[in-house]
């Protein structure tokens, strides 16, 4: 629920922020590896979006994109969805790292079971600094 909560947060934020925003902003939902077997987390993404006030297909879209493990894949994802233009992007770890290279301004948000500070994706716990924030195990 934390992530939904920062996206749902970042999504009010940036709304207001970008005068060149879409009326129904945009989340790119971007994984290294595969979609599949995710059924689950999208599922409780959706819901969590959901009770913060954000419905997909009313006031909200998500696009969901996965490198499919070709991390070589990712700059290009990232890319994309920056252009389209998105108002957040929910990576896992790995995508998180080609999301902060790409951009300093998207809002990012994470999730990861690793240690996002000694990975480099966060300055500390207490304060991740720049657009990078989210959530480890």
């Amino acid at each position: 629920m934390f992530i939904c909560a920062v996206a749902a947060g970042l999504l009010g934020a940036t709304r207001i922020a970008r005068a060149q925003q879409p009326a129904m902003p945009l989340i790119g939902f971007v994984r290294s590896g595969s979609l599949k077997g995710t059924e689950t987390w999208v599922a409780a993404f959706r819901q969590g979006l959901k009770e913060t006030g954000y419905v997909e297909g009313q006031n909200v879209a998500i696009e969901f994109r996965s490198a499919d493990d070709h991390r070589e894949r990712l700059p290009a994802i990232i890319a994309e969805l920056i252009r389209r233009p998105a108002a957040v992007l929910v990576v896992n770890a790995a995508a998180a790292e080609a999301a902060k290279a790409a951009t300093a301004t998207v809002p990012i948000v994470f999730a990861t079971g690793g240690d996002p500070v000694k990975d480099n994706l966060v300055a500390s716990f207490g304060r991740p600094g720049g657009n990078i924030t989210g959530v480890a195990r």
